[in-house]
This record gives structure tokens, sequence and C-alpha cells, in this order.
């Protein structure tokens, strides 16, 4: 059978391609907007049908129909991060959080400790050797296929075929849907006058010649904005968005530098324009890989002067990051915070920064606190913090003791809140 015929064998209707669903199966889900929605629409539409169902994603885009706190009997979603879409419902209880780094949910699944009975992913449209690519997020997902017993893709024209490994033969398919809708963009952040003064400070530490992993939010990107005058920036990070394609244009990131990869930008999932999905259509200059290479600390930190950027919600004066709770409360999640801020420390002038406003609520609370609210998840660890920088400067941690690091943090708090800062940091002898 040629390829042609068996992609026409394999071609359904939404409705019946997530026939291949079980009860109790567990679906893999793409990060973001690789997720196929004409797939999970019909999904949500059958929900009512089936139970035990579990959809595992790290990062959901759209309110789909199963998330619903009235069927969760039937398809409960598992989110390894949450975002808009699944907050309310991990913070209400009805959606389940699984805490794991990055990089390490596709040796999970291949261990078999998160199942992976199907796959549903958006597929750039297939070549003439048979190939679909899974470009927007290359993440767990090709770890999940290899597992599956049911591959379904949403073949899409509109979905870049890029390089690297990020491809599923036709062989390995169960069914596809065609869809022709343009893919989800997501556009930048909003950047204050607090995220500017932040990504000054930053992009002030930053030397010609480094590669960067830039994380996602409006910090990071206020780093981005500022980095136009550099010379021969390279690129390992594990999101590709709109402020790096930026750099590539204005000639800023060459790549010619890196050590690992070199001539290569290096992601696991594209988030972003129309614009940026475009420059990831066969562009021989980007690799698109999973995220248990693309985040693996021993491989990014090949390269020298790796930067690792990255926010945070809250962290104490030992340096303990909680960058995915609100106290007890779930926000976010992991990701992949600690596997670059580990990164950057096994890097040869590396150096990882932990980003975030002195305050929250209209400068009514610290964001610096003596130690972290109860219950709060702690992301990044004592051990591994290097940069933290707030709009009032930087402090660098490592290397220094408990009583030098609360000095160094109070130092760059609020100044409405420093004195009672001081005053704490007694209280539990740090001063």
């Amino acid at each position: 059978m040629n390829l042609q015929d068996m992609y026409a064998q394999k071609r359904r209707a939404a409705a019946d391609a997530v026939g291949v669903v079980q009860h109790g199966d567990a679906i893999i889900v793409p990060t973001g907007v690789g997720e196929p929605p004409a797939l999970l629409a019909a999904l949500s539409d059958r929900r009512r049908e089936l139970r035990g169902v579990q959809v595992m994603q790290i990062l959901a885009m759209r309110k789909y129909g199963y998330l619903d706190p009235e069927t969760v009997e039937h398809i409960r979603h598992v989110a390894f991060f949450y975002g808009g879409a699944t907050r309310a419902g991990g913070q209400a209880g009805w959606i389940d959080f699984l805490p794991a780094n990055f990089s390490e949910i596709p040796a999970q699944i291949q261990r078999g400790q998160i199942p992976a009975d199907v796959v549903f992913s958006m597929a750039s449209a297939m070549d003439a050797h048979g190939y679909f690519a899974l470009s927007l997020a290359a993440d767990y997902t090709l770890a999940a296929v290899a597992r599956a017993r049911a591959v379904v893709l949403e073949v899409n024209p509109n979905v870049p075929f890029a390089c690297g490994n990020c491809h599923v033969h036709i062989s390995q398919v169960s069914a596809l849907v065609e869809s022709s809708e343009p893919v989800l963009e997501v556009g930048l952040p909003s950047i204050g006058p607090v995220q500017q003064a932040i990504g000054k400070y930053v992009a002030d530490l930053i030397d010609d010649g480094s590669t960067l992993q830039i994380g996602y939010g409006g910090i990071p990107d206020a780093v981005v904005m500022q980095l136009s005058g550099k010379h021969d920036l390279g690129i390992h990070t594990e999101m590709l968005g709109d402020g790096i394609l930026s750099l590539v244009e204005c000639g800023a990131v060459t790549n010619r530098r890196k050590n690992y990869l070199p001539g290569k930008l290096v992601a696991t999932f594209g988030l972003g324009s129309s614009k940026l999905y475009r420059f990831m259509d066969r562009n021989p200059a980007l690799e698109m890989h999973p995220v248990d290479f693309t985040n693996d600390p021993a491989l990014a930190g090949r390269n020298d002067n790796l930067i690792a950027i990255n926010a945070t919600l809250q962290i104490d004066l030992l340096g303990q990051c909680g960058s995915e709770s609100l106290g007890s409360l779930p926000y976010s999640g992991t990701g992949g915070q600690s596997d670059f801020v580990r990164s950057a420390n096994r890097s040869r002038g590396g150096k990882a920064f932990i980003v975030l406003p002195s305050t929250a609520k209209g400068d009514a609370i610290s964001r610096i606190v003596p130690v972290l609210s109860p219950g709060t998840h702690v992301t990044t660890s004592k051990n591994d913090i290097n940069y933290v920088v707030t709009e009032y400067g930087v402090a660098q941690l490592r290397g220094k003791s408990a009583r030098q690091r609360a000095l160094e943090l109070i130092a760059i708090a609020h100044p409405d809140f420093r004195a009672e800062l001081r005053e704490q940091a007694r209280r539990i002898q740090l001063l």
C-alpha cells in the first residue's frame, strides 16, 4: 500500500476518530497550541459515553467542553502546569495536578509512571516520505507516541513542518482528521516600567556570545526587548516565541558561538504568532526536539555562558522560590524552571536569573519574605538559586551564607518593607 492510500485509509471525521478512546484511558495532549481543537471538541461531545478517562497535558489553551466539574467522573483533566483554561478548576479541586520537572515527563511516560494509552496531537501536512511534524510541541508527545495504543493526529496545513526530532510516520498513526483553521496565536505579555527596569538589570549582565533560555512572561520579554544590540547570541530553550524571533530578525541571534549544536536554534514547543509559525516551517536553522533533550541540564549545560531567565511569585530570605502557587493555592506548575536553573549552573560562565517585581497587590505586600507562605510549592531550591532580580537591583546568592543572602535580598526588596524584613530576619535568627 502506498503512502497516500495509507493516509486515505486512516482519515476520519473527528467524531469517528475519537472512538479509539476507551473507558479508563489516559490521553496525552501536547503543550499549548499543539493541542488539537477538533479532536478535543469531539471528545467533549462524547464525554458522557466514557468513564474514568484522563486528559493529561502541561498547558491547556482553550476551555473545551470536557473541562466540566459536572462530568469529571467521565473525563478528568490532569495538568502538569496550570494556565488560564485550567487554573480555576485546579484551585477548586476538580482538575488534578501532577508535579514533575518538564524534562522528566518523557521518562515517566516511558517507565509507565505516567500512563499513555492514546495520543491526540496537532500535526503538519504529511511530507513525501510519509512523515508528519509535531512541531508545535515535541515535548513529551514523542515518548507517548512510542507507548500509546492509539495515535490520532489533527492534520493542519497551517502547522509548520519543522526540522529536528519531532516527526511521526503514517505507519505509527491509528487515525487522522483534517482541519484548516489558523493555529491559535498567543500575543506577547504586557510590559510596564517595573518589568522594563528588571529587564535592564538582566540585560546588562548578558554578554555577547551567550546562549539564552527565556521563559514566558512580561519580565523575560522585557529582557529580550533590551538585547537587540547584543552580538552572536544563541538559543537553547524550551519555548520559542516572538521575542526570540525579534532577536533573530535584528541579527542579535546567530547561534555561531554555541558549543552545543552551533548554528541551530533549539526548542521543544512554539507559542506565538502566525509569523512565528511561518518562520518555523522547514527552517534549517531551527530544530524542535523532545523536552528530555532540550531541558536536560547535562545537554543544555554544554553551552558556555548559558543564560536562564525565569520568573517567580515569591522568594524567601534563603533563596527558595515559590514559582507555581499562592501559598497552597495552585497557580501554574514547575515547567522547565528547575531544569534550566540547573543547566545554567552547570554551564561554564552560565547565569540563572530568577526575576520578580518586589511587591504585589498594588505594593501592599512584599514578594520577598522571611519564609515562604504556608503550603507554597518550592520550585527552585536554595541550593540551586543564583541571581535574583527586582526593579531595585540584583542579588547574587550562590556561595553566600544564609546571613549574606538575607542582606542581599533585603537590599533589593521594596524600600517600604526593608525595615520589617530586617526585624523578621532577626526573629528567625538569619541576622
